[in-house]
């Protein structure tokens, strides 16, 4: 395959063509990439910390260069996990990259492999430069499930006696700069009945009816938020969202149904407090469960988290937002529904705001695609990055 851009060819293209081709959606390992990406960095004099998941076949790598004894330090923060091809009617390879247009095809090129590249194509200039401050590639996995797999690095950072100054997410965004996101909340129900014949409903709990109580309850959680708030008009929508999507229970209509399993999620404004939209939601069901144990004591209902990700407020005139602008020539700040890496590192101490290259209106789907002019504009943003650290 021909690519079509010799004049004025993108720094990182090498790079990017390299990480597509490995298919780290987020069942399978990413050691391979890290790897790679771990070598080409030591080679360079970078620092590799790798945090393993407790399977080892996964990790988090925290790779820093220049004096980490000096504030002003700058983290560049993506992941290498992607979302799957599966089902999706893609026109060409998903995992090699295709050339059109000016657009760059393949599964990650947009979200978010596209800015890893750009990190990894800047890394010897990083190791040349004369930094007076240190940069951070922090590149985790697991984040298409919940952001669940970067808590081990966040944890690091959070220990960390100097710890850095800023850090950008390179999430696309049109390399727009984005100061708030929501968090989310990703819930999983089990209501664990009593099975019996249909026709001696006195004698079972029904799991599936018990569900639907609780069902009922969180809807009714959800319209109380679209109507009385808390607001926050920087989203659409401006509230917190509450959505119940996938349900499984029962056996045969003459059976009373012993188990059945719902998910819920809530995505959540900055003002919003998730802990107690959960204790509202286990209060209920506690009260549910009563009923249900009064009949057969062994049933109950278990809701157990599956993943949670805060959410993302930085103040419109902070030192991080006017860097961003600054380093990337972008005005103003948008506001983003979905959630990022980027409240992590926000509460691990370090001011975050989110922008990289690509549009989210490209992520997760078939024929996903980075404009090239995208990753221009991302290769002049590391240029800025690399001469603040180096004066």
């Amino acid at each position: 395959f021909l690519f079509l851009m010799a004049e004025g060819s993108l720094l990182s293209l090498e790079w990017l063509k390299k990480l597509v081709s490995y298919n780290t959606v987020s069942c399978y390992s990413n050691l391979e990439l890290i790897e790679e990406c771990r070598k080409y960095l030591s080679d360079l004099g970078f620092d590799c910390k790798l945090f393993h998941n407790e399977e080892g076949n996964k990790a988090n790598m925290l790779a820093s260069i220049g004096p980490i004894d000096k504030s002003g330090g700058i983290v560049l923060s993506g992941h290498t996990d992607v979302v799957p091809v599966t089902g999706q009617a893609w026109d060409t390879d998903p995992f090699t990259i295709h050339e059109k247009d000016g657009r760059l095809f393949g599964r990650g090129t947009c979200d978010m492999k596209g800015f890893v590249a750009v990190c990894m194509a800047f890394a010897k200039q990083f190791s040349e430069a004369d930094l007076k401050v240190p940069i951070y590639f922090a590149f985790s996995y697991d984040e298409e499930i919940g952001c669940k797999g970067v808590l081990s690095m966040i944890d690091y950072v959070r220990s960390l006696e100097v710890k850095p100054s800023y850090c950008f997410v390179g999430e696309p965004t049109s390399m727009q700069v984005v100061r708030k996101h929501k968090g989310k909340s990703y819930i999983s129900t089990s209501v664990t009945g009593f099975e019996c014949h249909s026709s001696l409903i006195h004698l079972g709990v029904n799991a599936v009816e018990y569900a639907a109580e609780l069902l009922t309850k969180i809807t009714e959680m959800k319209r109380k938020k679209q109507r009385e708030g808390p607001f926050d008009d920087a989203f659409v929508p401006p509230y917190t969202t509450i959505h119940s999507g996938v349900i499984n229970g029962g056996t045969a209509n003459n059976i009373i149904p012993k188990d059945c399993v719902f998910l819920s999620e809530w995505r959540f404004i900055p003002q919003d407090k998730p802990e107690e939209i959960l204790g509202e939601v286990v209060s209920y069901a506690k009260e549910l469960e009563k009923e249900m144990q009064k009949v057969v004591p062994e049933t109950g209902i278990n809701i157990k988290t599956l993943a949670a990700g805060p959410a993302l407020s930085t103040e419109e005139d902070s030192d991080v937002v006017k860097l961003a602008q600054q380093f990337s020539g972008a005005e103003g700040t948008l506001n983003v529904s979905y959630m990022t890496e980027a409240g992590h590192f926000s509460q691990a101490g370090v001011p975050t705001v989110v922008i990289g290259p690509g549009s989210i209106e490209q992520a997760h789907k078939p024929n996903e695609y980075v404009d090239v002019d995208q990753m221009k504009q991302c290769e002049n943003f590391m240029e800025k990055v690399l001469a603040h650290c180096s004066n």
